[in-house]
């Protein structure tokens, strides 16, 4: 598949193929005031059959971003303390956001000059390309986005949410009949299965809307309840400690990162100027929340305290409404993971496997597509029994894959998008380092502690 490039003013073009696929890359040559003779909108030369709109696009990432981590904040907050855990989570909120907004097309569009919408990786490799002479050699990368592709995390977050809504089933129905957590999986896999063969977001969207308002409610009977409990006695600690935040750190970025589906979602926008604005889609919705994973957090560590579970539903007593509770989270998780099986599915699908298909003059398509979305379903599955432990992997996810992805990458792709222009001064060279340095850091240091105390419990 190949971009059109025509109607621009060149100075140079390049073109690059990577499985199949063919980039063309464009530099135009910028005027005095440095912008281009013909300046191009990548939103005006958008095809999206079923694009969706604001409230559309905000449901969608707030059911991404509202899943199994609000669950996990109160354990969290009980390792990083009550105020250092509130100040770094809106901190790292205000930084993933910020990465976020670099994840946007648009500085890829403008500064690299490619005359086409672009998910994650293709950003990525625009980006590079344009600074190839001092980042990336051109040979490089094709193995550059392959690396990149198999970092991108989903697999592992799907895997997840197939532990959290087994083991919230098997709390449902084990006080009238036990079985197996594996036993549990397979059954959820008959829905998963159902719902993934939903091809667009549009017809998602109706999901999208009622996994909220579930997890909303869910959320509002676990406070309730959690005012009404009687406080676990204990000391409060304000502060935590060195050793345990590198956990906190995972829990969070896994809880607040959606770099997986950010870009994805803005391209499937009606009006997609509007995604990144000052009170746009992004910045509304990881305000709302990340101040609802803040008032969770807090209010479950104070009356937990160090008892938190790894979910908080856990903790809540065996009644009626709290085991209402569980279903109304495994059928809102549910509907997340069709959501973050979107984006693999896409990039496989439109980037791999279909013009492999193509190629061979293979017919019906449809069903190949099919075919991948099962496959992927089931391959999920099989990780989630092989690995079942949910809180312990959730910090160990964030720690490894969201650090790099949602801190490490986005500066990057900054920092070489903007290489050899006017706009890259030595502010945004430092600002960029800092968030990369910090990445690093924050993946090392979460990762070992998570694998020593993963270690443990498997002992």
């Amino acid at each position: 598949m190949e971009k059109e490039t025509s109607g621009h003013s060149l100075s140079t073009m390049a073109t690059q193929q990577a499985e199949g696929v063919t980039l063309t890359l464009i530099t135009e040559t910028p005027k005095k005031n440095g912008s281009t003779e013909d300046d191009y909108d990548p939103h005006l030369h958008r095809e999206t059959p079923n694009a969706t709109s604001n409230f559309e696009t905000l449901v969608h990432l707030l059911k991404c971003s509202l899943g199994t981590g609000i669950l996990a904040m109160p354990q969290a907050f009980a390792k990083a303390g009550l105020v250092t855990g509130t100040i770094a989570t809106v901190l790292i909120g205000i930084l993933l956001t910020y990465c976020l907004h670099i994840l946007l097309p648009i500085p890829a569009v403008q500064e690299g000059a490619c005359a086409a919408p672009l998910t994650y990786p293709e950003s990525m490799k625009v980006a590079c390309a344009t600074a190839r002479a001092a980042c990336v050699p051109s040979p490089t990368s094709r193995a550059h986005r392959r690396r990149l592709h198999r970092r991108l995390p989903a697999g592992h977050r799907l895997r997840l949410y197939i532990v959290f809504i087994a083991e919230n089933v098997k709390s449902l129905v084990d006080p009238i009949y036990e079985m197996s957590l594996t036993l549990y999986m397979v059954i959820v896999m008959v829905p998963l299965l159902c719902f993934t063969m939903i091809r667009d977001l549009k017809r998602l969207a109706p999901f999208s809307l009622v996994a909220n308002v579930l997890t909303l409610i869910g959320v509002c009977v676990v406070v309730y309840f959690l005012l009404a409990l009687e406080r676990k006695q204990g000391d409060l600690d304000l502060w935590g400690s060195f050793s345990t935040f590198p956990l906190f750190f995972g829990t969070v970025l896994f809880a607040l990162t959606a770099v997986g589906v950010v870009i994805t979602l803005e391209n499937n926008m009606q009006n997609p100027k509007s995604f990144g604005s000052t009170f746009g889609v992004l910045n509304v919705g990881m305000a709302f929340i990340v101040l609802l994973y803040v008032a969770v957090g807090v209010l479950g560590y104070l009356f937990c305290l160090s008892d938190c579970r790894d979910s908080i539903t856990l903790n809540l007593p065996k009644q009626p409404l709290p085991m209402v509770v569980l279903g109304l989270f495994a059928v809102a998780i549910l509907i997340s993971y069709v959501l973050q099986c979107y984006v693999p599915v896409e990039i496989v699908w439109k980037t791999y496997v279909r013009p492999k298909l193509v190629e061979r003059e293979v017919k019906k398509l449809l069903l190949w597509e099919y075919v991948l979305r099962v496959g992927l379903c089931l391959l999920t599955f099989i990780l989630a029994v092989c690995i079942p432990l949910l809180g312990l992997f959730i910090s160990l996810f964030g720690a490894l894959c969201l650090s790099v992805l949602g801190l490490c990458f986005p500066a990057i792709l900054e920092l070489c998008s903007k290489w050899g222009t006017p706009s890259l001064g030595k502010g945004t060279i430092v600002k960029d380092i800092l968030i990369v340095i910090f990445g690093i850091v924050g993946m090392i240091a979460g990762t070992y502690t998570t694998m020593l105390s993963i270690v443990r419990a498997l002992s």
